[in-house]
């Protein structure tokens, strides 16, 4: 699907680092607005993962009661609203209800409405408590001179997916989160970035929820695996950098290495396996 606007330009993204408001949607985005002024000059912005409903849910209730539907959803209608108002693209986390069960899902909403979605494959801890594991392979968007993937938190550590969506061809990943383990998909992701040579913009929150903290460090790095961007460990703030999305494009690291084309799948088999297959004793 193909954006005729600025994305044809673009040339920043970033993060905003935030504490959603556990069940409160409209406390959430008050918070939003307070910060929105400082994003504006953005192409794509991130926001960390379950966004519209907080992450700690003492209960399989409150985790219902604060999802919502794609369809009828206020926080998309919100997240809509300033996408036309300042003609940009965002990724944001999602608790998404679909008939009776819930997914931890990524949303994409651009000046023209929402695109799309991805729910997270990989559930962390308490998460396989309130909802099920996404049943659909990350989509790849065309959004207007660069294709764009998402994926969610935990699925950091699965070098599976992002090697997938850098090969439909993925320049950009943007990665909503709610990190509670100190310092480790911060280290991952210059090294995703790096070995599939993409850009990802992770957008982690901060603060606490019952006895969670989070980690922050939100980022962003580059085709080269440099850090471009690095937010604090408990600061609300905001960060955009500027990028050559054709850097993402060039996948030589030398003039006879294409990290692509020399590839040796015929020799990768065991990553088709099932769970259970090939597993050590």
């Amino acid at each position: 699907m193909g954006v005729d606007h600025k994305m044809s330009k673009m040339k920043k993204i970033g993060y905003m680092q935030l504490a959603p408001v556990l069940g409160d949607l409209e406390a959430t985005i008050r918070k939003i607005d307070e910060i929105l002024n400082q994003v504006i000059s953005a192409d794509i912005l991130v926001l960390p993962e379950l966004c519209n409903s907080g992450y700690n849910f003492m209960s399989y209730e409150q985790a219902w009661k604060t999802s919502e539907e794609i369809e009828c959803s206020l926080f998309i209608q919100y997240l809509e609203d300033i996408c036309k108002k300042n003609n940009f693209f965002i990724v944001s986390g999602f608790n998404e209800r679909y008939r009776d069960v819930l997914y931890n899902s990524a949303i994409l909403v651009s000046p023209k409405g929402y695109l799309g979605r991805y729910r997270k494959l990989h559930l962390f801890m308490n998460e396989k408590d309130f909802f099920k594991p996404g049943n659909e392979a990350p989509p790849l968007f065309d959004i207007g001179g660069c294709k764009m993937g998402m994926l969610i938190c935990f699925d950091w550590i699965f070098p599976e997916v992002w090697r997938i969506l850098a090969l439909k061809g993925a320049e950009i990943i943007c990665h909503p989160s709610n990190l509670i383990l100190p310092g480790l998909a911060q280290r991952a992701i210059p090294i995703h970035a790096l070995t599939n040579r993409i850009y990802i913009v992770t957008a982690n929150r901060v603060g606490k929820e019952g006895n969670l903290t989070f980690t922050g460090l939100s980022i962003v790095a580059d085709p080269k695996g440099d850090i471009l961007l690095q937010a604090s460990d408990r600061d609300e703030e905001v960060g955009i950098v500027q990028i050559k999305p054709a850097l993402a494009r060039d996948k030589n690291v030398t003039s006879k290495n294409d990290i692509f084309k020399d590839r040796r799948p015929d020799f990768y088999d065991l990553l088709a396996v099932s769970k259970t297959e090939g597993r050590p004793e």
